[in-house]
């Protein structure tokens, strides 16, 4: 989730519907980028609500590495 996608979903009307069937994937993983759970969440609450990983806390080789994990798995 970067700030240009968060202007882009109510500009795109992507149904909660929508978002719903993709999250209901266990390895769909929202990686928040120059941006922040609480903006995710002004835009998607779905989405925020589904654990993810920070760029902002976690240096992006950690992100990398535990994406890797749980494609592996």
């Amino acid at each position: 989730m970067t700030p240009a996608l968060l202007r882009r979903l109510p500009a795109e009307r992507i149904a909660d519907k929508e978002l719903s069937a993709l999250l209901r994937r266990e390895r769909l993983v929202p990686v928040v980028h120059g941006t922040t759970y609480e903006e995710l969440e002004q835009v998607s609450l779905l989405l925020a609500s589904r654990a993810g990983l920070n760029t902002a806390e976690e240096p992006m080789a950690e992100v990398a590495a535990k994406i890797a994990e749980l494609v592996a798995t």
